[in-house]
């Protein structure tokens, strides 16, 4: 099992790492929300453990990006954090559990492994994105139209994902900037355009219905036809 945890305190994250590491398990340590952010995008996770007080973007915001990537993964808030006001805000933001500071690790462990057992049960069946004949495989990170595969790099990768999460709906360059690149958006850059031509040429160029439309003046939508 593979688990992320985002916690700014290093000598707790050290003990919680030790602790899962002991019983067999890999643990990444984030520092602060913006590089958790980064490698839940860049890895795939089992469970996702989660302070509140974090630099850069804070527990309560982070779990909502992540919700909004990957609805499934299991995201458990460990904080010091107690009122109840703070739990329906955790709760509200996404997260599956909540487990406040102090505590003891063998209860960490026993709601970590719930929590994996529980999506590994609900997720027997594949998470897959789909449009018409395209589908996106948010376990494996592959990609097929017409059941033929089709090779993306990263970047590509996470503009199809965020594109097909939000299929219908119209996305601004600021939107795709933010959320796909983490930067606010330069209005002399056409770097977002480029991607989505690279994408075009990968998904649409010898496939019908074309799926991926340029909304002119106000972005781009995923949709058929």
């Amino acid at each position: 099992m593979k688990i992320l945890l985002v916690e700014d305190e290093p000598k707790l994250a050290s003990f919680v790492k030790k602790g899962f590491e002991n019983e067999g398990y890999e643990l990444d340590i984030a520092y602060d929300g913006r590089m958790g952010r980064s490698l839940f995008q860049q890895h795939a996770y089992e469970v996702i453990i989660l302070d509140i007080n974090l630099p850069y973007i804070n527990g309560f915001e982070l779990c909502r990006l992540i919700r909004a990537d990957d609805p499934q993964v299991p995201v458990l808030l460990l904080t010091a954090l107690d009122s109840l006001d703070d739990k329906v805000s955790g709760f509200e933001a996404g997260a599956d559990d909540y487990l406040v500071k102090p505590f003891e690790f063998k209860e960490l462990l026993l709601r970590t492994r719930a929590l994996a057992k529980r999506n590994s049960d609900a997720g027997s069946v594949k998470r897959l994105l789909r449009i018409s004949d395209l589908e996106l495989n948010l376990d494996s990170k592959t990609v097929t139209r017409n059941q033929q595969r089709i090779d993306l790099t990263t970047k590509e990768y996470a503009l199809l994902e965020y594109l097909l999460l939000n299929r219908g709906k119209v996305i601004s360059r600021v939107d795709i900037a933010e959320r796909v690149w983490e930067l606010n958006f330069d209005t002399n850059t056409n770097v977002i355009d480029v991607y989505v031509s690279y994408l075009r040429k990968k998904i649409d160029r010898h496939f019908k219905p074309k799926l991926i439309h340029t909304v002119v003046g106000m972005g781009y939508v995923m949709r058929e036809g």
